[in-house]
Parts: structure tokens; sequence; C-alpha cells
């Protein structure tokens, strides 16, 4: 294949030698396209050496040949690693100011792009608001991990290592459409229960794991339907083969959820779905004039909406459910999550452990993946859509074995 490896300005370019050394010794013909601040941390010497191809960073080199067009042309595969959070911003944008950016509007191949930035940086509004939107567009987003960064920070920003890299690049060049045929329902985010016109009852839910369900199916040819309930603005974006549906109360989602299951193959319940309601909601804002003392509020429970769709499923239906837990250590998990799953009658059920600073609000996960009679199908740690793919994986791999 003809591959063009694009590098950014960040220290992790170090890396991206032994991504390209690993594609060119797989048989690619391999063509490095660095930025001016790339070669700043890796030399143009180099990168020739390793792909044994000439390298420039400028679109006014090989201009007979049209060059700032002609690779994006010619290329079968883009990836771009590092990618930079200005690199980002710049694809997000679409601006081509140098030869990199003239070959990313200019091919018609896959892109896969490998972040790497400081946490803080990976996790600004702008920075996420731009994944999403290259996400939207088709691009594909490996890592990053968390980890060791420089100057002795750790967290989600490191760039992925370059084995995981290049598979995920030639998997996706070769990508499954594994899911081809199939009706897909999933619901995502956190649901308002009103209290008054003014106030609700909700949870930290950012709808990020149950989007990248519903976008991992989608790419791998399912027909989705999305059943949203409150999902941060920088997170849904409309990508093509999903419809989507609004759902702002457990009451709208579970009406939403029974009626696209109708017709589904296989239902994922992701959404973050309240327990329970005020019984008596107030028209008018509620005030503190003339109150003496606290406020009493009376709740009702919420109908469980995941046993509901398991009790009433079709021959050859799937229902999997999400079980957010606060064990303390992984054994607990396990086990909280084997009774869940008995009690809702899964077919399989993602069991992750929350808390202030896990699960919510967060790009990445840590999921236990539990069958039908208790058995651990997979453990996965990483980002929100490497759990996504791992989901997808064992329920086409259940539903292979129980054809």
């Amino acid at each position: 294949m003809f591959i063009v490896v694009g590098v950014t300005g960040g220290i992790a370019a170090y890396k991206s030698v032994h991504i390209v050394r690993l594609l060119v010794k797989q048989g690619h013909d391999v063509h490095v396209v660095p930025t001016e601040d790339a070669v700043r941390f890796v030399g143009i010497p180099t990168w020739e050496a390793i792909s044994r191809h000439p390298v420039t960073t400028s679109v006014h080199d090989d201009v007979a040949r049209v060059r700032h067009v002609a690779l994006g042309q010619a290329a079968d595969l883009v990836v771009v690693a590092p990618a930079t959070a200005n690199s980002l911003a710049k694809m997000a944008a679409g601006l081509a100011d140098d030869l990199l950016g003239t070959t990313l509007l200019a091919t018609s191949a896959p892109v896969v792009v490998a972040p790497a930035m400081h946490t803080e940086m990976w996790r600004h509004a702008a920075t996420q608001h731009n994944v999403a939107l290259l996400r939207a567009r088709g691009v594909h987003i490996v890592g990053p991990a968390e980890g060791e960064l420089t100057g002795g920070d750790s967290g989600p920003g490191r760039m992925s290592e370059p084995e995981e890299i290049v598979s995920a690049a030639l998997g996706v060049v070769g990508a499954r459409r594994d899911l081809e045929g199939l009706s897909v329902v999933v619901s995502a985010g956190g649901t308002r229960e009103p209290i008054d016109p003014v106030r609700f009852i909700g949870n930290r839910s950012s709808g990020r794991q149950g989007i990248a369900v519903a976008r991992e199916a989608a790419s791998r040819g399912a027909s989705v339907t999305l059943v949203a309930a409150h999902v941060e603005d920088d997170v849904l974006v409309p990508v093509p083969g999903i419809s989507i549906v609004h759902a702002a109360t457990a009451k709208d989602l579970a009406e939403a959820v029974r009626d696209a299951a109708l017709t589904a193959d296989v239902v994922v319940m992701a959404a973050a779905v309240a327990d329970y309601r005020v019984a008596d909601i107030a028209p008018r804002k509620l005030t503190k004039e003339g109150r003496v003392g606290g406020l009493t509020l009376e709740l009702v429970e919420n109908e469980d909406i995941l046993a509901g769709l398991a009790r009433d499923r079709r021959d050859g239906q799937t229902i999997v459910g999400f079980a957010a837990e606060m064990p303390g250590d992984g054994e607990t998990l396990i086990d909280r999550g084997r009774r869940k799953a008995a009690r809702k009658d899964t077919d399989l059920l993602v069991v992750n452990e929350v808390g202030w600073a896990k699960g919510f609000e967060r790009s990445e996960n840590e999921v236990v993946l539990i069958e039908r009679g208790g058995g651990v199908v997979d453990t996965v740690a990483g980002s929100k859509g490497d759990v996504a793919v791992a989901l997808w994986n064992a329920i086409h791999a259940m539903r292979m074995k129980n054809r």
C-alpha cells in the first residue's frame, strides 16, 4: 500500500520513527510528511533513511509533480502521529498552510490520527469538539493513552504505542463490516427528572460512551438508532448511518427505546437513567419566599427499562446493559455485575467502576463484560472508543455462536 505518515510537532514524534519502520518492514510504500515543527524533534535525514523516500515540509518543492496534492491522491491510507492539539484544530478547520494540510485535503483515503498532548489540552472543550468533528467526518482516532507525559505529568494524552497505531491503521483499510444488515438501538446520556420548570434531578453522564458504541456499530455496517438523553454539546455530532431520537426523562427514554426495539436485532442500554423521579412536579418555580426550613421532595421509582426490554425480547434479539458501580475492588465489581446481570436477565452486561474522578465525564473507561450465566467475556481499559470496539466484538461473537 501507498501510505502517507504525517508527523506534527510534539515530543512523541520520536515514536513515529518506529511507526514508519514497522510499516516499511511489512512491505508498504511509506512517504513521510512532517510539519516544520516536527523536524525540530526528528530531522529530515532520519525520515528519509527510514522511509527510503525524499522528505519535505514545503508545498514549493517538487512543483512539477504537483506534490502538494499528488501525495493525497495516491495514498491508500494516511496516518497522522503524533497529532498535536494545534494539528487537530487545523484539520477540523480544513486549513492547508503546509504540505501535510494540503495532503489531508487532497486525499479520499482513510485517515487515522493518534493524538498526543498534555492532559489539560486533551480535555479542553475546543480539542474535544475538534475530535468529535473529525470523527463525524470519518477520521479514525487511536488513543490517546493514559500514562507518563513530559515534564513529570501523568494522565490521558500520551500517544498510543507504535504497534497499536499500526495495527489500528491497517485494520481500518480492511475495515470490518461484520454488522451489516443488523438493526441496532443504542441509548446514551443522562436523563433529567424535573422538579419544577427550572430544576431537575440528573447525573454526570456526558453520553460519550453510548455515542462511541453507536458510532462503532455504524462504522461496521449496522443501521443505528441513537436514543439520546442529555448529552454534552461537543459529543452529539451527526454521523451518517445514525438516526437520533431525543428523550429528556426516563419515561421519554423508555418509550423511545421500546418503540425502536420492536424491529431491532440488538439493543444497548448505555444511558444513565435516573432511578427515581419527583412524585409531584411543581408547575411553577419553587421559591424560598414564605418557606420555613428545608424542602422535602417525595421521589417515586422509575421503570426498570433494561429489565423490561429483557423480559419482552424477541427470539434472536440481543439485550445489552450498562451498570455503573462503586465497589472498591475488582472482585466486588464482578460479583455485583453478576448479580445485576442475573437480576436484569441481560445477554451481556458492561460493568464499569465510577466515582468522583472515574467513569463519568472522561474520555477513558475501564469495564468488565459479563455474559449470561456470569462468565467474564472481556476486560477493557482504554478510550471509550476502545470499549465500544470490544463490546461489538463480544456481541458479534455471541450472536454468531447462537445462530
